[in-house]
């Protein structure tokens, strides 16, 4: 469990806490889409908004982490796999978190459609 939110800590604060708290959004979303028939289309164009919502974050993410890892190797005059790790880790753990919240939204989504459709 501290390796998970070692790598989360990792895709930095700023984007990956966001992020999270739109999984966390479209989590409860859907369970409100669940228990109320009569507003599930609205939620479902929610949730898809917030899926693709944290995929933007997360690649803006990876665009702050390869200028951070830049700025560091042009700081230092010469590159060194350490001095691009930090920023390397942020460009790589924001998409994947973004692209691992749309997956869910998705996935959210696709239930929510068969349940709708039965």
């Amino acid at each position: 469990m501290k390796s998970i939110i070692g790598k989360f800590i990792d895709g930095g604060p700023a984007f990956t806490v966001l992020i999270f708290a739109c999984l966390i959004i479209v989590l409860i979303l859907f369970t409100a889409g669940l228990l109320k028939k009569e507003s599930r289309p609205k939620l479902m164009e929610l949730i898809k908004h917030i899926g693709w919502f944290a995929v933007a974050w997360g690649f803006m993410g990876r665009t702050f982490g390869l200028i951070h890892a830049f700025d560091a190797v042009s700081a230092h005059g010469e590159l060194t796999p350490s001095l691009l790790a930090e920023g390397l880790k942020m460009a790589l753990v924001d998409p994947l978190m973004g692209i691992f919240v749309f997956v869910i939204a998705r996935l959210c989504i696709i239930v929510m459609v068969a349940i709708q459709k039965r």
